[in-house]
This record gives structure tokens, C-alpha cells and sequence, in this order.
């Protein structure tokens, strides 16, 4: 998790505000269930009133109800109501509740409404409870009025206008004892009833109230929820560009990484891994830190804001979070100690299919030729085979736990219901607090399925950061000096002091002390059986490996202290397998040498010998190239990566075994071409074929890693015994007698 934040920390900003509109979204989502419970507690239970202490009630009523309170509590009641008469109140009251317009009214004008509420609810329950329909109701009343002498049918009113205080605090005492087991839930439905009673007797339209009510907070609610619909989609936008831009940069860092690495790291890392790398474990990163920003924050947000919310609703039924957290936590726990080993190995799997793969495509020729497409079908099979099974593995372990944990879900809506009734039931506990809590109560249970979901994808997005992580972190062997030295170019003489190399973790040299100097103006030819280390040696000059002990100097400077773009830009460097890139012709001759003219690349293709095939394409130079030069031959592939080295008009050429594909016609004609091209540069040449360096002026001739002749191709022949047995195995007797004049084998 740390890596992958770490490939996005350049978008700290984006970061910000995208967690501070989360926490803007999660405000939103977490007020949704209190409306909820509004609506069905104060909207329908109560029919729109909220609160238990009256805005406006008749004098009478105030009258009555002073007469249960003791001394103080009627002072701080009446400093907050103030006294209107008949008609004297404003046009609002006046026209919400008609009575004051022939009765005196008292308005609640003070601040302390929690403080009046309290104190009015246990004398409004009192007389709410009076007033019911109901047996236990009407059983008091007529306890009341037989103390006082009255009938039944007398007016509760005027009948508790007769009786003294003491009379009545013994009345309220023993209603509120007999109600002992009644819940402050109850109490506070009790004083809203009287105050509903109070408005109605007012004249109050309680239909057109509570409509009102509903109305006012259902648009509310409407309102929130098209905010964190905004909250949302901005979220969605800003963490998917991110993702995308950190996916970008991250391709870009790898690709520059890569193109960086020395043969050294190249062998490290294989190119299918690589490939892997550059695009599936980007795409996982760029997944996972989308969904972090959208879900995996976004998750404790909304856990931690409905847990306070659930503090707040006063059920008491916080246990019942812990239980569902700890029953969850342990799910997951088990799911991924059987599934992450398995995501650790799926990386590596889908590298193999990739080796696998890329083998197939690149040598489907050879497949053919020895008959070998089924067994390499059984190979591809069985690599697919091992990927398929580690996949459907995680697949279906991560399968149990959508239902796991709907069942968790289920099953703890079925226990807030069962203690929620409870708590309903005696009074303790409101019909919309248990909605709010089982809402809430998702909220933080799905805020923790959000994680688990992403857990699926987390440890193997983990493992993709380490394996890019990986890359970068791999340490270049050939780098650029931080102060490179300048070196004149003035002829591109090549001097190999005492140079010895081993390949990394090898045990023995593969070239030993090797002392020569390649002039220019001249041709220097490496020649050597298989494994003698020509090549090696000649890819030590562009620094594709370093040397191990001794040096290269290019007009006397250290290839090491060169700045590295300065001097491949001035090799014209020809491989042993001739590589071109998707394109055309044109595209490819100008690689080295984006500012050539049309005749500079003329040329070189002339001298390469191969304008001839070029022409016969009615497109030209610019005939399309497939991928890896696929629909042109061996020998062409080799002349137009010849021409392409001409074409960057270097101080040196190195030619790696580059004549092997032609033919002894071709490869005459190139070389007589060549020389006049190149005839003040440095030109290193390495062949297996005696005739395409016979006249160089100079051969260098390897065995076993070793300089063991230097020398003209007739001094060689005279006094090299290795040299002599290559030229005889090649050359008849009639053309080693000729001293160098070329006689071709048709």
C-alpha cells in the first residue's frame, strides 16, 4: 500500500481534495438515516410536531399546567412564555392558530427550550395521560374525581382547577410512579401527543403541518442526496485521472529504466517479465490505487462517521457493532491467509504464460520445420493450465465472501430487530432510532465489506508494486559520468589497453588481456572460432558491457568517462542479428539520422546494396516494415541495418558478424561500396568468413579469449596456425595460393 502511494505522491494536491470531498460525501451519506428516522418518528408518529414544549398555547392550558410544577420551575417557565391577549399576538400566530384571535395565547419566546421541555413533559404527561381513551386512563379519572366528590362525566379541566397543589403534586407523583417502567422515550411521545392536543384545540391544521413536515424534510433529504451524487462523481473523475496519470508515469519510468539497462540487467530481468511488468502490474497498481482513493479511504470515513452517529442515537445497542466487526475482521482474516500465497505465485505464473507465449510466436518456423506443434501446444496448455487453477482458486475462495458476508449483514438486521423490539416495546427505544441504527449500522458494516472487496485485489497489487518497484530500484551498471570528459572525435582511434572482461557471477574471463589499436582510416577484422568472444569484445566499445580490468580509450579518452549519447552517436554500430523496427524503410534508415536528406539515405542504401529490392516495391522507401522485419529475408533485414549505420555517417563502424546472410557476390560489391564510404573512419569488423575480410588491414585472430595472431590476411596465413586452419576450411587450395585475390564459390 505505502509503494503504490509512493508512485502517486507528485498528485499530493489531487490526494487532498479528493479525501476532502469524501469526507463531504460520507457527511451526506451519514445524514440520510437521521431524516429517515424524522420522518416516521416526528413526520408520522408525531404528525410533524418536534418538539414537547408548545410554541403557542391557550392561557388556560399554562394555567393548568403551572399548577404541577413546584416554585421555581413555574419562574423559569413563565420568564420564557410571554402573556397575549385576545388578538394581540402576531399575524402568524394568529393565522396558524385561530383560537388566539378570541382567547389569550402564551408564545415561547425564550432560548432555553431544552431546559423548558424538561420541565413541562412529566405535568404534560400527567395530563396527556388523563385525557386518553384508554382503561388505565380512565380508571384515574374517576379516581380523581371520586376523591374530590364529582362525577364521572364532570369536566378533567375544571375539576383540576378545584383541587390545591398538594393535591395535585400527589396526583402528578402517583401517575408518574405508576409509570415508573415508562422510558424517557415514552415520556418525551407523551408530552408531543399533548402538545399535538394543544395545537389542535387551537384550531391548528395538523394534516397541512405534518405534510408540511414531510415536505420540508424530504426535500432535504433529496437535496443531500444529489450533493453526494456531485461528491460522487467528482471523486470518480478526479481519483480515475490520478490513476491514470501515476499508470502513465509509471509505464514512462520503467520504459526509460529499461531502456537504460546495461546487457548486465537485461539478463536479469527476462523480456517477457519485463513486459509483464510494463503493462499487467501497472494496470493492477493503476486499478487498486483507483479504488483506494474511491473505496479504501472512503471506507473508514463512513465507518468512523457511522459509529459517532450511532453513539448519538441512544439504543444502546453498540455491542451489536462490535459483534458484526469482529465476525467480519475474522472472515477476511481466513480468506486471505489461504488466498494471498496464491496471488504471490499468480505474478509469476502469468510471466511464464508470457515466456511461454512469446517463444511460440518468435519461433513458430522452427516449430514447424521439426514437427514440433504439439508439444509446444502441450507446453502453452500446461503453462495455461497452472494460471487457470491458481486463478479459479482465488476466484473461488474470494467467491465465499460476498455471501459470507451477506449472511453477517443479515444475520445482525435480525438481532438489531429482535433487541430493537425490546426496546420498542418498553418504551426505551423509537420505531425511526431502530431504522437510523440498522442504517447506520450497514453503513459501517458495508464501509468494511468496501475493504474486503479491494482485499481481493490488494495482494496482488502488491506484489505487481514490488516487481515494478523492482525495476526501478535495479541498480544501472552502465551510467552515465556525473562529469563527462570531451573527446575531440577528431579520427576515432580505438585503443585496447590490457583489457580483460568477465561476464557478472562468472568465475573466469572471457577476454584476456587483449592489446590492440583499430586506426582509422583503416580496417581492423576480428576473426575466431565459435565462443572466441568476438562479439563480446566489439560491444565493449558503445559500453554495452564495461570492462573488467584495463581500457578502452577513443582518441585517448576513457569510453567510461564519456558522456554516453556523445559516443554511441558517433558508432555506427551493427549487430549480429539484424533488428528493424515497425515502420517503413525510410523510417528506419533515418534511426540514427533523423536529419538525413532523401540523397544521404539514397546512398546509403546504394552502398548497402540494397536500392536494387528497394526500387522493385511500388512504395519504395516507404514500403511498410511489419514488427521485427518479418516480411523482408535474412539477407535484406541484414543490408538495411548496414545502410542504417551508413546513413548516421559515424567516425566508427562496428560491423558484429554483419555479412554473414549475404551472399559472396552481394558481400563483394558492399565492401568495394563500403570503402570509399568509409575511408576515413575507424571500421571493426567481425566475420567468419575469411573472404570478407581478406583485404582488412589489419586482423585480430581469437581463441579461447585470447589475441593468438595479428596481422595481414598473407601474414596470418604464413605464420598463424589457428588463422591457417580457418583459411583452409574455407578457401581451396587455388584461392589460398592466390595470396588474397578473391575467388568466389558459386
Amino acid at each position: 500500500m505505502i509503494t503504490i502511494l509512493k508512485f502517486a505522491k507528485k498528485y499530493w494536491a489531487s490526494m487532498l481534495v479528493i479525501i476532502a470531498l469524501l469526507v463531504g460525501q460520507a457527511v451526506c451519506e451519514l445524514a440520510l438515516p437521521q431524516y429517515t428516522s424524522n420522518i416516521v418518528d416526528v413526520g408520522i408518529q408525531n404528525g410533524g410536531i418536534e418538539t414537547e414544549a408548545p410554541e403557542v398555547m391557550r392561557q388556560e392550558t399554562m394555567e393548568l399546567l403551572l399548577r404541577f410544577l413546584n416554585e421555581q420551575e413555574k419562574q423559569t417557565v413563565q420568564g420564557a412564555y410571554v402573556l397575549y391577549g385576545a388578538g394581540e399576538a402576531e399575524d402568524s400566530i394568529l393565522e396558524d392558530y385561530p383560537a388566539a384571535e378570541t382567547e389569550g395565547v402564551y408564545v415561547l419566546e425564550g432560548e432555553n427550550r431544552e431546559e423548558i421541555e424538561e420541565i413541562l413533559v412529566p405535568a404534560e404527561t400527567v395530563l396527556m395521560t388523563l385525557r386518553s381513551e384508554g382503561e388505565e386512563a380512565q380508571a384515574m379519572r374517576e379516581t380523581v374525581l371520586a376523591q374530590m366528590g364529582l362525577s364521572a362525566d364532570t369536566d378533567l379541566n375544571q375539576a383540576l382547577s378545584m383541587l390545591p397543589d398538594e393535591a395535585l403534586q400527589a396526583i402528578k407523583e402517583g401517575i408518574i410512579e405508576e409509570m415508573g417502567n415508562m422510558g424517557d422515550t415514552m415520556l418525551s411521545s407523551m408530552g408531543v401527543a399533548f402538545v399535538k392536543d394543544e395545537y389542535a384545540q387551537m384550531g391548528m391544521d395538523m394534516e397541512g403541518t405534518q405534510m408540511g413536515y414531510l415536505g420540508s424534510v424530504g426535500l432535504q433529504m433529496l437535496g443531500l442526496a444529489l450533493l453526494g451524487m456531485l461528491f460522487t462523481i467528482a471523486v470518480a473523475f478526479l481519483s480515475s485521472r490520478m490513476a491514470a496519470r501515476t499508470s502513465r508515469d509509471l509505464r514512462s519510468r520503467i520504459f526509460h529504466k529499461v531502456v537504460s539497462f546495461s546487457n548486465e540487467e537485461m539478463s536479469q530481468f527476462s523480456t517477457s517479465s519485463l513486459i509483464t511488468r510494463c503493462t499487467n502490474d501497472v494496470q493492477q497498481v493503476q486499478m487498486v490505487l483507483m479504488l483506494m482513493f474511491r473505496m479504501v479511504i472512503y471506507a473508514p470515513i463512513l465507518g468512523i462517521g457511522g459509529i459517532l452517529k450511532v453513539l448519538q442515537t441512544r439504543t444502546h445497542m453498540e455491542w451489536i457493532i462490535v459483534v458484526a466487526v469482529v465476525a467480519e475482521l475474522a472472515l477476511v482474516a481466513v480468506l486471505m491467509a489461504v488466498a494471498m500465497p496464491k496471488f504471490k505465485i499468480m505474478q509469476k505464473l502469468v510471466d511464464r504464460l508470457n515466456l511461454v507465449s512469446r517463444e511460440i510466436l518468435t519461433g513458430t518456423s522452427v516449430i514447424r520445420a521439426f514437427s514440433r506443434e504439439t508439444y509446444e501446444e502441450k507446453r502453452f496448455d500446461g503453462a495455461s493450465q497452472n494460471l487457470m487453477k491458481t486463478q479459479l482458486f482465488t476466484s473461488r475462495t474470494m467467491a465465499l465472501m460476498m455471501p459470507a458476508m451477506m449472511f453477517v449483514m443479515n444475520g445482525i438486521t435480525v438481532l438489531i430487530v429482535w433487541v430493537g423490539a425490546h426496546g420498542i416495546d418498553m418504551g426505551t427505544l423509537q420505531v425511526g432510532d431502530m431504522m437510523a441504527f440498522i442504517t447506520y449500522t450497514m453503513q459501517i458494516v458495508m464501509a468494511f465489506l468496501m475493504i474486503t472487496m479491494v482485499s481481493v485485489m490488494l495482494p496482488r497489487a502488491a506484489v505487481a508494486a514490488e516487481r515494478i518497484q523492482e525495476v526501478l530500484d535495479s541498480e544501472t551498471k552502465i551510467e552515465n559520468p556525473e562529469q563527462p570528459e570531451r573527446a575531440a572525435w577528431h579520427s576515432g582511434r580505438i585503443v585496447f589497453d590490457h583489457v580483460s572482461f568477465r561476464y557478472p557471477g562468472s568465475d573466469e574471463d572471457v577476454l584476456t588481456d587483449m592489446n590492440f589499436t583499430a586506426e582509422p582510416g583503416q580496417t581492423t577484422a576480428i576473426i575466431g572460432s565459435t565462443g572466441s568472444g568476438k562479439s563480446t569484445l566489439v560491444q565493449l566499445i558503445p559500453r554495452l558491457f564495461d570492462v573488467t580490468d584495463g581500457q578502452i580509450t577513443i582518441d585517448g579518452v576513457d569510453v567510461r568517462n564519456m558522456d554516453l549519447h556523445e559516443l554511441r552517436g558517433n558508432i555506427g554500430y551493427v549487430p549480429q542479428k539484424g533488428v528493424l523496427f515497425s515502420g517503413t524503410i525510410d523510417s528506419n534508415l533515418r534511426f540514427g539520422a533523423q536529419d538525413a536528406s532523401e540523397a544521404q539515405i539514397r546512398e546509403a542504401a546504394e552502398i548497402a546494396q540494397a536500392l536494387d529490392f528497394i526500387e522493385e516495391k511500388p512504395e519504395g522507401f516507404e514500403a511498410p516494415i511489419a514488427q521485427g522485419g518479418t516480411n523482408v529475408s535474412g539477407g535484406q533485414k541484414q543490408r538495411l541495418s548496414i545502410a542504417r549505420a551508413i546513413a548516421k555517417n559515424p567516425k566508427i563502424y562496428v560491423f558484429d558478424d554483419s555479412f554473414s546472410a549475404l551472399d559472396y557476390k552481394t558481400d563483394f560489391k558492399l565492401r568495394q561500396a563500403l570503402s570509399s564510404k568509409v575511408s576515413q573512419a575507424t571500421v571493426v569488423i567481425v566475420a567468419q568468413r575469411i573472404n570478407t575480410i581478406l583485404h582488412a588491414d589489419k586482423i585480430l585472430v581469437l581463441d579461447e579469449g585470447k589475441i593468438v595472431g595479428e596481422g595481414t590476411h598473407e601474414e596470418l596465413l604464413a605464420h598463424n596456425d589457428v588463422y591457417r586452419q580457418i583459411a583452409q576450411s574455407q578457401l581451396s587450395q587455388e584461392e589460398l595460393a592466390g595470396s588474397g585475390k578473391e575467388v568466389h564459390h558459386e
